[in-house]
Order: C-alpha cells, then sequence, then structure tokens
C-alpha cells in the first residue's frame, strides 16, 4: 500500500503509532463543556414525540439519570420547536441541567424558534437551506457561488442568533443526506461529506461564531472513519485556529450485537487516534440502552492505549493512504485448505483448546466454523519493535503468515500498524483483537466486543488483515461469532444479511424496533442481501445507495419501498409493507427460501 499525494500532505493524528489524544479548543453547551480538556462527553437523542411534552420530559430525565451529558430532541417544524420551552421548562423543573440540543433538518424556521430554547442547535449542511432530489447536473463555478451566497443568506442569520443568545451549533453533516449540489461536484465520497461542513463552517467564522463542533456520520464505518479523518486533516491544514471538536457517531448503526460492533469500529477507531471529544452511539432500541455501550466505548480507550512507545524504538512511515481504502496487497498462501492473502476471503482461526470444544458440532456451526487452528499452522510470530527478526523475515522470498507475539507491551492497533508499516509486502498478516488471551469466563462480553470490534475493525478500515483471531473471549462459540460479525460489520466478509437501521427518534412514521425485528425474522436468511430500514425519509433515500433494498416511513401508517435509492413502492399500508419487500425482493432475483434446517446458534 504506497501512500498517496494526500497522505503525504495531510495528517489527521499526531502519531499513528502511539495515542495522543488531539487537542480541540472548548465550546460550551450549557454548562457542559466539549473538548479542549474536558473528557469525552455522552449524547443521545430521545424517541417522543416533540409535541408531547410529559413524554420527551420523562425520556430526557431517565437519559440523564443514566449517564448521558447532552439529549438531543427533533425539531422537524416551528411548531414542534415552538414546544421545546415547554420541555426545557419541564426538565429544569424537575432540577436537571442536561444541555438540550434542536436536531434541524430541512425547516430554517424551526431552528430560528428552537435556538430561543434550547443550548444547541444541529444543522445538517445537506438539507438545511440547501436541496436534495437526486437531480444530476453540471454546476459552473458561477452557478456553485451563486448556490453558496443563497445558502449564505439563510444560514447567517441563524448564526447571529446563536452567537447573541450564546447557543452552540453542530455542523453535523450524513452520508445519507449530501445535497445535490455538493454530489454533482464531489460524489458520494467522505471529501463531498468535509467540504459540505466546511462550507457553512467558513459562514459561521465570517460572523466570528466559534461555538461549534463538526460530525461526519455514515452508516458504513469504512466511510465513516474516512470522512472523519479527513475532516480532521483539512482542520487543521487550514490553520491552528480551525481546531473545533469533533463528534462521532456511527448512524443508522442498527440494534444489537451488529449495532454495537458497528458503533465501536467507526467509534473507538477515531478514538484510539485521539480523535472525538464527544458521542452518541445510535441504536434500533430504547435510547437509555446507547448510555452504557458508550461509555463502555470511552472506557476501553482510557484501558487499553499506552501513551508511548514502550520500547522506544524507531518507527517508519505509515506507508498507506489513511483517507482511501485499500487492502494490503500481500501474496497467497494456503492453510488448512483455505486460501488467504492477496484478494482472497479473510479468514477465521481459533485455539487448539476452542476447536476441540466445538468438534463434535463443528458440521452444524454453517458460516460460523472456525477455519484453521493457529497452534497447528505456519504462524510466524514477531515483536513489531524488533528490526532484526522483521529484516529476516523480509528477506523470506515465500510468504509467511505473520502476527505479532503476545504480551509485547504495545496496543494492538499500533503495534499492527508498525509491523504493517516494516514487513515486506509478499507477507500476509494475522490480526489479533487481544494480545493477552484471556481464559476468564466471567468477563463481561461487551467489554471484549468493544476490545475486538475497535482494534479488528480499525485494523480492517485500514486494509491491514488476511485472516483474524479473538483472543479477548473465552467462550468458544462466543468467540468465533464476534469474529465473524466484526467481518461483517467492516464489510471485510459478508455471510449474513447486513442492516442498515436508524435509532428512532420524534420524526419516525412507525415502530421501528418491532418492524427491524419482523423484518429481520423474514430475511435474515438472505446471505448478502442489504437491507435498510428507515423511519423518515431525512436519511432514507441517501443511505438507500448502499442498501439493495430499503423500508422507509413515507406518512403515519404508510411505508415506501425502495431499491437502491430510488423509490419503486409508495403509501403502502404498514401491515401489508414487510408482505410487499418479500414480494420486491423475489422480484429482483434475490430471494431463496430458508433452509429447514438452520444451523446451530452459538
Amino acid at each position: 500500500m504506497k501512500p498517496t499525494r494526500m497522505q503525504e500532505d495531510l495528517h489527521y493524528c499526531q502519531d499513528y503509532f502511539a495515542y495522543t489524544r488531539r487537542k480541540s479548543r472548548e465550546i460550551m453547551v450549557g454548562n457542559v463543556g466539549i473538548g479542549g480538556d474536558n473528557p469525552v462527553r455522552v449524547q443521545s437523542m430521545i424517541t417522543s414525540d416533540t409535541r408531547d411534552t410529559e413524554a420527551c420530559v420523562k425520556q430526557i430525565l431517565e437519559l440523564a439519570a443514566a449517564g448521558c451529558e447532552i439529549a438531543r430532541v427533533t425539531a422537524q417544524t416551528k411548531v414542534y420547536a415552538a414546544n421545546l420551552e415547554n420541555i426545557r421548562d419541564g426538565v429544569r423543573a424537575a432540577g436537571c441541567d442536561i444541555p438540550l440540543v434542536a436536531d434541524i433538518h430541512f425547516k430554517p424556521d424551526a431552528a430560528f424558534e428552537a435556538a430561543k430554547w434550547v443550548e444547541k442547535i444541529r444543522v445538517n449542511p445537506g438539507n438545511y437551506a440547501d436541496k436534495k432530489k437526486f437531480e444530476i447536473r453540471e454546476y459552473s463555478d458561477e452557478q456553485y457561488a451563486e448556490e453558496l451566497e443563497r445558502i449564505r443568506d439563510d444560514f447567517a442569520p441563524l448564526v447571529e442568533l446563536c452567537k447573541e443568545l450564546g447557543r452552540a451549533m453542530r455542523i453535523g453533516t450524513n452520508h445519507g443526506s449530501l445535497s445535490d449540489r455538493i454530489m454533482n461536484r464531489y460524489g458520494d465520497t467522505p471529501l463531498g461529506m468535509v467540504e459540505s461542513a466546511l462550507e457553512f463552517a467558513r459562514i459561521a467564522r465570517e460572523h466570528d461564531f466559534h461555538n461549534f463542533c463538526f460530525s461526519m456520520k455514515a452508516s458504513n464505518p469504512k466511510v465513516m472513519v474516512e470522512a472523519y479523518r479527513l475532516l480532521v486533516a483539512r482542520l487543521d491544514a487550514e490553520g491552528a485556529d480551525w481546531n473545533y471538536p469533533i463528534h462521532l457517531g456511527v448512524t443508522e448503526a442498527g440494534d444489537g450485537e451488529d449495532g454495537r460492533i458497528k458503533s465501536a469500529i467507526g467509534i473507538g477507531s477515531l478514538l484510539s487516534d485521539g480523535v472525538g471529544d464527544t458521542i452518541r452511539v445510535s441504536l434500533t432500541e430504547d435510547a437509555i440502552y446507547e448510555i452504557p455501550v458508550a461509555k463502555a466505548i470511552i472506557a476501553n480507550i482510557k484501558n487499553s492505549h499506552i501513551p508511548t512507545d514502550p520500547k522506544g524504538a524507531a518507527r517508519g512511515t505509515l506507508g498507506y493512504d489513511p483517507f482511501s481504502y485499500n487492502r494490503r496487497k500481500s501474496h497467497a498462501i494456503e492453510i488448512n485448505g483455505h486460501k488467504l492473502g492477496a484478494d482472497n476471503t479473510i479468514r477465521v482461526f481459533t485455539t487448539k483448546s476452542n476447536w476441540d470444544a466445538l468438534a463434535h458440532k463443528i458440521d452444524k456451526l454453517g458460516d460460523f466454523t472456525p477455519e484453521a487452528v493457529i497452534e497447528d499452522s505456519p504462524v510466524i510470530t514477531v515483536d513489531p519493535y524488533d528490526d532484526d527478526a522483521i529484516m529476516k523475515l523480509n528477506a523470506t522470498e515465500q510468504p509467511q503468515l505473520v502476527t505479532i507475539s503476545d504480551d509485547t507491551g504495545c496496543s494492538v492497533i499500533h503495534g499492527f500498524r508498525l509491523l504493517a508499516s516494516k514487513l515486506a509486502a509478499h507477507h500476509p498478516i494475522l490480526l489479533k483483537d487481544t494480545l493477552s488471551p484471556s481464559a476468564n469466563q466471567e468477563a463481561e462480553f461487551i467489554d471484549n466486543l468493544i476490545t475486538a470490534s475497535r482494534n479488528i475493525g480499525s485494523l480492517l478500515c485500514d486494509g491491514i488483515g488476511d485472516a483474524i483471531i479473538i483472543q479477548g473471549e473465552a467462550a468458544p462459540g462466543q468467540s468465533l461469532r464476534l469474529a465473524y460479525n466484526v467481518l461483517q460489520a467492516a464489510g471485510s466478509r459478508i455471510f449474513k444479511t447486513d442492516y442498515v437501521a436508524c435509532p428512532s427518534c420524534g420524526r419516525t412514521l412507525f415502530n421501528l424496533q418491532e418492524t427491524t425485528q419482523k423484518i429481520r425474522s423474514a430475511t435474515g436468511h438472505l446471505k448478502g442481501v442489504r437491507l435498510a430500514i428507515m423511519g423518515c425519509i431525512v436519511n432514507g433515500p441517501g443511505e438507500m445507495a448502499d442498501a439493495d433494498f430499503g423500508y422507509v416511513g413515507g406518512a403515519p401508517g404508510k411505508i415506501n419501498l425502495y431499491v437502491g435509492k430510488k423509490a419503486v413502492k409508495f403509501n403502502i399500508p404498514e401491515a401489508e409493507a414487510v408482505d410487499r419487500l418479500i414480494d420486491l425482493i423475489k422480484e429482483h432475483d434475490k430471494w431463496v427460501d430458508a433452509p429447514l434446517d438452520a444451523p446451530t446458534v452459538i
């Protein structure tokens, strides 16, 4: 993986091989500081109808009691935004001072109303004073400048109002809702996401308003990580006073184990590089369940990273472009009848003890089957700081599967990056989730899940890794399931149906949790099919671009169905919509009947 010109000129963190937290300025959201020397803050968003004061107040108070530090409420129109006054008063009357954020899409007048009552306004550059109709047109420089001037006229008054009232702002770009103007000039890319946000930031700065932060959310962790990295690099290139705080999140992460893994990959990999000042874990579950996951991700970073080189060894260059995914080009080898390396599937290893524990049901594990035993495989272990040992390996023409020795004293991400930067490209690499194998059956699974997702997921997003092994989860079946689910969430190996599901909010037009489970039950056997389940149209059509089919709330009780990002069925009664979705999948020859003998659940 050769670095590109972009990688040579831009840097998103101080040190790619050791942890250093990015130095950002402090902004204030009410009484809560974000950035600077503040800890990483935890946020969430309520799902109640903004017109229902009692329900909103109750949910906000529950979030605050669970440890949420900033709570977001949707304000889809001026009428909804006006009720934020009553919600705020109810929360304050209960003795709770948690700052409130108004989530704004499409309606500038709702933002102006909301700014009167809450401490922070979230605007989405893709649909605030901009448009998304999936129109294809060429913008001349003059036409593009005219559009920017129109946006300036609509956005600048909100900036002035926030400045006058002491409000904070989040300029939050979503991959699924880039405007037509941005899409036509930059494409559906991390660069387009960054440019969209910077346009709005420049307007804020023209009015000497600096109490704002950025976000770059996407449902695909690879896209999300690349966008945030590019944003931070671009901010750094703009100048020292562009050190605004960063809000992290994987949007539409989904539910259950999959949603937690996706969030840990995206958020955890960036926090591991010192990027991120506040986070929100977006799960298709009750909002209160997001808080312990967010807190666990933050704690996991604190407990897992070494701020300096353990051995003070000299380091090389990164060796690849961190702003554009490319898989490291190793040579192919075969182990236990499975090819790995080069463009082959990333393989799943296990230990001999785990293999033996599962031997009686190996043939029933289906897609969760282990593919090689590490003790019985020709795996070379090295210390990434041992230059002599790596030089000897590099002199070997025959490709060898290489991994880091356990208990080397380095953090996993930085250690494997260092190994990849020094190791000759023809040698494939076996990734480990931890360098301290665990036999503790009582360890919290969520901690093991976050560690594996953050470490292995981050490296996979860097293009590093030809095989993986989970060493931190002692339960044999769970360790295998976790390995495969991390590969799926990182987009590195698709072995089951993939779901993109939004976390619900006051805009949602149907019960997301019940519907998601119903769709999962009907379609969970469709290996490799990607389905998007969206409560409304804010991000729906854009996130459909990566999905095969979409199920989107179009109106109360009515569902629109999509193929890709194109709506093809409209206003279907909710009671019929799942069956109609199945019919649509069948029409496009993506349907197979569920097998009668399902694999053993592990």
